[in-house]
């Protein structure tokens, strides 16, 4: 018997371990990942669905769900618990931790991977910025909201539309690509791809983009611009475009606010109203005053249909001459203290260095741009403001040398028809019935001044022109360049032109015109004031008034010299074929000598300030571009 209850525990002990044994190769269904547990808080109705391998839970009427601090909000839903994916519909809600809300009337959610994909009037918002499209996704792990099929973004009183869109809503920052408007009462910023921050409001340009603020529009491809503030700092050879010109660089800094534009490395502008450009390595454009300032190399192109005009000099500004305002050297001092704006970012740019003179106090930011925001402006407006006094102190003292006859006594090509034009444009203007509206533009340049033309070649300390009256200025110690061989040279001197072409030359106080008649000769011609004319491109004729003094060499039919005349009178006209002399006329107490040409006295062939100066002649257009 005992036997018997041995042998039976025996066999138990073994089935018993055979069934562990089974057991314990059996899978168990894995447990869920920490986090993708999808809780149920309520519903109306609950249905279980299982048959096969479909295990589905369905949920209809106020059904509510959570997954960690998310909630889930809609009016019915499917939920497959294998999967652990949820489809949702009807006025579907979700609120992430109190932060992101995000509404459709149909979600998927996945609750592995936390990737919710909203349709039918979806609709992302962080409480500042709204987004809507036709579809938005919105991954809860990454927090990054998204739509690739068009979607609209509203932040404040932008409008913002694009193909994809993708927004980070912890750095509130949004990435749009493909037609990319943004929309905004005070301009509109249309490009292909753009990123865009809702906080600060900047958007940072990453491909080519138009900005049009209305009055003026912006053509950039990198950098940045505050939306916000109006301020942009690009680079890439950016360009501002207005009614009256255009204006273009390597790198363009620009203050909607002030007006100011800072523009460095190959800048150009261009009036395209006058048809001028000015060119340098660094302008100070004030879009409000209409104003720019060029350092650096700059050059100024006046063009015309076959004689292109082009000057440099030290320092170049061009501003507005307003209705009312009179042709007086206007100052360049209205812009010191334009407020300094930090730059958000940087765009880098070779900046040069630049030694503040002792005169100036430290440069604060309240009253210059410092070198970190690109443009020591305190050191230009000083070099701007003493180089124009001592310009107006010059043409202060011209005009009083000056004796301005009544309009009505001046017949045309009388005695000295040089009378200023400026002077005539004012009587003029103070006749007629008619208040001139128009804007014009002048120009001044100022320092070791270079022009060149095909028909005029000159150079001055100094220059100031303007659209009024179509006149150039030139002053201390200018010297002018005609037909090669012929130069003009007087205290001040008046270019005259029309449709931008040289009319008539007026030389104010010693002036003096040599014309080389052959290797060391001379002729020479002097008075108190001479009037050339310009007919064709070249010296047509030239009257001498006052003082005149001549000393011409005269030759035969054969070409050969025969003598050396000198003579004074009172007035002199100057007769130009070919470009050179073809006839003198001398009027009015004449004396004069006739010197044999072998017999001339050569230490008496040069009138007084006698001075050929043609090595500062510019020779080619293309030598005041070095």
């Amino acid at each position: 018997m005992n036997l018997y209850t041995k042998s039976v525990f025996f066999l138990a002990v073994m089935c018993l371990a055979a069934v562990m044994s089974a057991s314990a190769q059996v899978p168990a269904t894995p447990a869920p990942k920490k986090g993708t547990v999808i809780e149920i808080l309520k519903a109306d109705t609950l249905q279980m669905i299982e048959h096969d391998s479909v295990n589905l839970t369905r949920f209809i009427g106020h059904a509510a769900f959570k997954q960690g601090s998310t909630l889930f909000y809609c009016d019915s839903a499917i939920k497959n618990n294998k999967t652990n994916i949820v489809d949702a519909y009807g006025n579907v809600h979700i609120n992430q931790a109190d932060s992101i809300h995000i509404y459709g009337n149909y979600l998927n959610y996945d609750g592995n991977t936390r990737m919710a994909i909203l349709r039918e009037n979806a609709r992302l918002t962080d409480g500042k910025v709204t987004i809507t499209g036709p579809e938005l996704q919105y991954d809860m792990n990454a927090k990054i909201g998204s739509y690739l099929k068009t979607g609209k973004l509203v932040n404040g009183k932008s409008v913002l539309t694009s193909d994809e869109g993708f927004y980070y809503t912890e750095t509130k920052e949004m990435h749009f690509q493909r037609h990319v408007v943004l929309v905004d009462p005070d301009y509109t910023l249309a490009t292909d791809a753009l990123l865009y921050n809702t906080e600060t409001k900047v958007a940072n340009i990453i491909a080519p983009t138009t900005i049009n603020e209305g009055k003026r529009t912006m053509y950039v491809t990198s950098g940045y611009y505050d939306t916000d503030k109006g301020y942009g700092n690009f680079g890439n050879r950016p360009v501002i475009e207005d009614s009256t010109g255009t204006l273009t660089a390597d790198n363009i800094e620009m203050n909607k606010i002030t007006g100011l534009a800072y523009a460095n490395g190959n800048m150009v502008y261009r009036d395209t109203i006058n048809k001028m450009s000015l060119l340098g390595n660094h302008g100070t454009v004030n879009q409000l005053q209409k104003t720019i300032l060029v350092t650096q190399k700059p050059l100024v192109i006046m063009e015309k249909n076959k004689d292109t005009l082009y000057m440099t000099a030290d320092t170049l500004f061009s501003g507005i001459i307003k209705p009312g305002d009179s042709l007086s050297i206007p100052s360049v001092a209205g812009l010191k203290k334009q407020p300094y704006v930090e730059p958000l970012h940087t765009v880098k740019t070779a900046r040069p260095k630049y030694d503040i003179p002792a005169t100036i106090s430290p440069v604060t930011k309240g009253d210059a741009l410092l070198e970190k925001g690109g443009v020591p402006a305190a050191v230009m407006m000083h070099q701007a403001d003493s180089a124009l006094a001592r310009t107006r102190a010059k043409l202060d003292t011209a005009m009083k040398t000056v004796k301005i006859a009544p309009l009505k006594d001046i017949p045309i090509r009388d005695s000295l028809p040089g009378i200023m034009h400026h002077a005539d444009s004012m009587a003029i203007a103070a006749r007629s019935d008619k208040q001139d509206t128009t804007e014009y533009r002048y120009l001044l340049a100022y320092h070791h001044v270079r022009m060149f033309s095909d028909s005029i070649q000159g150079v001055a300390d100094s220059v100031f022109y303007t659209t009024k009256d179509s006149v150039f200025r030139f002053f201390r110690d200018p010297v002018m360049w005609s037909n090669n061989t012929t130069q003009l040279s007087a205290d001040t001197m008046l270019m005259y032109t029309k449709n931008q072409a040289a009319d008539k030359i007026v030389m104010i106080k010693n002036a003096l015109i040599i014309n080389e008649a052959g290797p060391g000769m001379y002729n020479q011609i002097k008075g108190n004031d001479i009037t050339g004319y310009v007919a064709g491109e070249t010296l047509d004729w030239m009257h001498v008034e006052g003082n005149a003094e001549t000393i011409n060499y005269i030759k035969d039919q054969g070409g050969a010299y025969m003598s050396v005349n000198k003579a004074m009178c009172a007035i002199i006209n100057i007769f130009f074929k070919n470009g050179e002399v073809n006839k003198v006329t001398q009027m009015k107490d004449v004396e004069g000598t006739v010197y044999p040409f072998t017999q001339r006295p050569k230490e008496q062939l040069q009138l007084d300030n006698f001075k050929w100066d043609i090595k500062r002649k510019p020779r080619t257009k293309y030598e005041l571009m070095q």
